[in-house]
């Protein structure tokens, strides 16, 4: 019994030492514990998760674009540290990317809902958005969800389906499809395209995509104003939440926040039909000091100065102190890599950026295969200049594979806006684009281009005939880039 009960004191020693080596070990690595700032400083790196899309991050012929991506590379900078991106295909995958290894924070106009609060931490909020049910033009419109008429479809696991469930409690015959697999821009070109009759979508999502998809259109706000917050892991210390904390409250209270917004979304507000009017008042008034260096220019690359003109408008409005919130500038909204490629030393000058624009231009139309002839080759320049020369390639992959001509413009066109559906995107190499935007800027190019041409035949005739030429009233313009 002695024996035993000596074996079992010093069973009991040993684990009494095992318990305080083990608690010693724990106080001294959390006395050393690097703290979740530190090491985003150390590392020198801050690593956003987000989803592909218009209004989050996107790469096209100007860079790395999305609200989402240029406010957060605007927190990377306050803290001296390189952004870097990883996106995630779908909505669940980036939530459950939340605290792991791959990731400091997601940043994907999230909605800090009370179900995604369980499991997350959220910043202070940087925007509002409102809910809204988006239906097609020319069919009924409804004026609340009783009036349905046809399939409602949202994003699974979405802020979305959690505000139905919250609507069904007072509406129980509320029925929706839900697909997990799904994108906020896709969901709202399908209603315009008429293969489903209803989504949900928030407003910042609307207004960045309308003028792409003419056809959805706002039926009713199904929400109040929402707040869109960054998500950080629930287990972390909480440094870098206050950190991004502290920078938002700055940026807000600075107006930089304000200033990014505009900068991005001002121009969704005019894309109706006053664009006609406004470029006839701009080719009265700014169209005569750029001619003679547009005609300049055009002579010595062997072009049409018309051409030229149309391109510098569509990029700036003819403004030689244009400025992009991801920091494309000049007369041509030369980027600084683009800059330095075109030896363009200062992108304010308009000059420079002229002569720089053009020989970009002339560089993307010279690396298109040789047996592209014209017009083709010119407009597939213009789509490449616009988003790249990567997702234009991977357009004319897309048109090979479904039997088309990868060499024709009018078959390139309609497959580049297959570039924003995951479906597509996923198998090629260069992935998301908004793939609807070169579509938009090539046609706007070819309007502004005959427009001037119109023009310069009216300029010759006499004074007393002279008028500027008059567009369609129902013309539309968007300039994604033109501030």
């Amino acid at each position: 019994m002695y024996k035993l009960s000596k074996q079992v004191r010093k069973i009991r020693n040993r684990t009494v030492l095992a318990v305080l080596a083990l608690v010693l070990v724990a106080n001294l690595s959390d006395s050393s514990r690097v703290s979740d700032l530190d090491r985003v400083l150390n590392k020198g790196q801050l690593v956003m998760l987000t989803l592909p899309g218009a209004t989050t991050y996107f790469e096209d012929g100007y860079g790395k674009n999305g609200f989402e991506y240029l406010l957060a590379k605007a927190f990377a900078d306050h803290l001296d540290v390189d952004l870097v991106v990883r996106q995630k295909l779908t909505l669940p995958s980036l939530l459950l990317s939340i605290g792991g290894p791959q990731g400091d924070f997601a940043a994907a106009n999230l909605v800090g809902t009370p179900e995604r609060q369980k499991s997350f931490k959220f910043s202070v909020p940087y925007h509002q958005v409102v809910q809204q049910l988006i239906y097609k033009a020319g069919n009924r419109r409804p004026k609340n969800l009783q009036q349905l008429e046809g399939d409602l479809v949202v994003i699974g696991g979405s802020s979305h389906s959690e505000q139905l469930r919250t609507l069904r409690d007072s509406q129980s015959d509320l029925e929706w499809i839900e697909e997990r697999d799904a994108e906020m821009g896709e969901m709202i070109r399908r209603v315009h395209s008429g293969e489903i009759a209803y989504t949900v979508a928030d407003s910042l999502a609307y207004v960045a995509n309308r003028h792409i998809y003419p056809n959805a259109r706002r039926a009713f706000d199904i929400s109040t104003a929402q707040s869109l917050s960054w998500a950080f892991p629930a287990h972390s210390d909480g440094t870098l939440l206050a950190a991004a904390n502290r920078f938002l409250e700055e940026y807000k209270a600075s107006g930089e926040l304000e200033s990014l917004k505009q900068q991005l979304f001002a121009h969704t507000d005019t894309f109706s039909a006053g664009g006609s009017q406004r470029l006839s008042k701009l080719v009265a008034e700014r169209l005569p000091k750029f001619e003679p260096a547009f005609r300049e220019v055009a002579e010595q690359y062997a072009i049409d100065w018309h051409l030229i003109a149309a391109i510098a408008y569509q990029e700036s409005h003819w403004n030689p102190r244009a400025k992009s919130p991801t920091g494309v500038r000049g007369l041509m909204m030369l980027t600084l890599n683009t800059a330095r490629e075109m030896r363009v030393t200062n992108r304010l000058d308009a000059t420079q950026s002229l002569h720089g624009g053009v020989a970009y231009f002339l560089k993307l139309k010279e690396r298109l295969p040789q047996r592209i002839t014209d017009p083709d080759r010119t407009l597939l320049a213009l789509a490449a200049y616009n988003v790249g020369f990567g997702h234009l390639e991977d357009a004319r992959i897309l048109t090979a594979r479904n039997k088309k001509n990868p060499d024709l413009w009018r078959d390139v066109r309609e497959h580049l806006p297959l570039l924003s559906k995951k479906q597509y995107y996923a198998t090629l190499k260069h992935g998301y684009a908004r793939g609807h935007e070169p579509v938009i800027y090539v046609d706007n190019i070819q309007h502004y281009r005959s427009y001037l041409q119109l023009h310069s035949l009216a300029q010759q005739s006499t004074s007393d005939n002279r008028q500027q030429p008059e567009l369609p009233e129902d013309w539309q313009s968007t300039t994604p880039h033109a501030l």
